[in-house]
């Protein structure tokens, strides 16, 4: 019986050990089907059924998979590049900028990946670009701020915005809800009804992320905007 836990003693000395993730679990998921009777046949079987039972997680791990080669291959220096090239540009604008788009997308149940999928490798290179962009090197704290606000964007949108999909998991979801309460509705009309609200929380948002930007400006860079090209030369001092 003890033989069949090789595969969690394989797990355990692998990560002790440093070695390479993927190849531990791989191995202890190939060990623990030998050695408890399911077998090659059986290890394939269960793998496609938990694929397909799982099949919006494995898009997921598709899409990690895509943006990853993108990011190696300077997709988020190019989105930076991109965005210096707008002056008036700024970390808060570009974030409310994708609030917008999102929460209209998001109305239309369209995914862009999320925090991880488009956030991460897209919209922090360009709002770090932005203050990039006016000669200035971003403060490590407010970049760590600038991670908070542009993740709130996706949640905040997507929360909102998927509701206004008649025929949605969110929808689905209230319709369900409030009939169990006795009220009977239908999807179209909870839609009409979410539309407001969806445009006030991203209002709301925006509004909050505009100006704590403005803030941190103030605070970490003294409101100073200055353009690589105009900044003074640091005089040379001779021996």
């Amino acid at each position: 019986m003890l033989i069949k836990l090789l595969g969690v003693l394989i797990v355990i000395l692998g990560f002790a050990f440093k070695l390479d993730s993927i190849l531990i679990i791989v191995l202890a998921m190939i060990v623990t089907a030998l050695t408890g009777g399911l077998g090659v046949n059986g290890l394939l079987e269960t793998l496609g059924q938990s694929f397909v039972a799982n099949r919006s997680m494995g898009i997921f791990i598709v899409t990690l998979l895509v943006v990853g080669t993108l990011e190696r291959n300077g997709l988020r220096e190019s989105a930076a590049r991109l965005i210096a090239k707008v002056k008036s540009a700024t970390a808060g604008k570009v974030i409310s900028a994708y609030a917008v788009m999102r929460v209209i997308f998001a109305a239309f149940n369209v995914s862009f990946g999320g925090v991880a999928g488009f956030v991460r490798p897209v919209i922090m290179p360009m709002a770090l670009g932005a203050i990039k962009a006016k000669g200035l090197e971003p403060d490590p704290d407010h970049a760590e701020a600038i991670k908070g606000f542009a993740a709130g964007s996706e949640n905040v949108t997507w929360f909102f915005g998927q509701v206004l999909f008649v025929g949605g998991s969110g929808a689905l979801l209230v319709q369900s809800t409030l009939k169990n309460l006795g009220y009977e509705t239908n999807l179209v009309d909870l839609a009409a009804v979410e539309i407001p609200v969806a445009i006030f929380a991203t209002v709301v948002y925006i509004i909050y992320t505009l100006i704590n930007d403005r803030q941190m400006m103030k605070k970490y860079y003294g409101g100073g905007q200055v353009s690589a090209s105009e900044k003074p030369e640091t005089p040379k001092v001779e021996a």
